[in-house]
């Protein structure tokens, strides 16, 4: 059957398994290259045109992030999470594998702010820090991500936490920050807080680190003891007139506590 000749620039628009050509790209451009689900499909007949040689266009797709991160070496955190450990054992008060309730035990006979470093029993944590409180020992996890370790807290604190390269550097910055005088320095007078703030602060747990407790099967060497008192006189211990050897040791473990 022939139709007219003016039907034969007509096009039948029918949905298919695949979006139309104008519906992609309108999918695709919608808010910077962001895909997005329209409320009703969109239908346009695609105009005819004369087939015309030359060459193919390229399409480049607009991405979000001219330089996209670079994907971390595993080697890194391998190394990093192996130093760690290493700190940790030379340190004495990491307990290795115990549950929140013997960590408990241990603490709960110990005067406020003493505290230990044990494994954290959360999958996606590698260690926990069980601290004697002023209403009783509580557990915080450890936080480990991009080669750093910061104590764990809520998404809008989290910017203000400082970060480590190891655990025992962490501790030790908490650890000074509770037992530095600050009887001399020039305070202002507080500042009188709203009832509301006044009632999360008389609830909130105060977190002080002032010592660490030992294992009682680990206890600390004459040369460890040795070495932390020469750490916390110098932070400079390559300047000292010491043999090789015994400058290697300081290195081992170049922290006070």
């Amino acid at each position: 059957m022939l139709f007219p000749s003016s039907w034969s620039d007509m096009i039948l628009c029918v949905h298919g398994p695949h979006p139309l050509l104008a519906e992609e790209k309108i999918r695709r451009l919608s808010l910077g290259a962001l895909a997005v689900n329209l409320s009703e499909q969109v239908m346009q007949p695609l105009s005819v045109t004369p087939f015309q040689e030359g060459p193919t266009p390229v399409l480049v797709e607009p991405t979000l992030e001219s330089n996209p991160p670079q994907p971390r070496d595993p080697e890194e955190d391998l190394l990093c999470i192996a130093k760690t450990f290493s700190y940790l054992r030379e340190s004495g008060w990491y307990w290795g594998c115990i549950t929140a309730s013997e960590a408990k035990q241990q603490l709960q006979k110990m005067p406020e702010g003493t505290f230990l470093v044990r494994d954290s029993t959360h999958p996606s944590y590698l260690f926990t820090l069980s601290v004697k409180t002023n209403r009783g020992p509580t557990n915080v996890r450890i936080e480990y991500a991009d080669s750093k370790f910061r104590l764990d807290s809520n998404c809008l604190s989290k910017p203000r936490i400082l970060a480590f390269p190891d655990v025992v550097s962490l501790i030790q910055h908490y650890v000074l920050s509770c037992t530095v005088d600050k009887s001399d320095a020039p305070y202002p007078p507080p500042v009188p807080l709203p009832p509301i703030q006044k009632e999360i602060a008389a609830s909130a747990v105060h977190l002080k680190l002032i010592r660490p407790h030992s294992r009682k099967n680990s206890a600390p060497s004459l040369q460890h003891l040795c070495r932390l008192q020469i750490n916390r006189s110098t932070a400079e211990a390559d300047c000292l007139p010491l043999p090789k050897r015994m400058k290697d040791y300081l290195k081992q473990y170049p922290f006070q506590l």
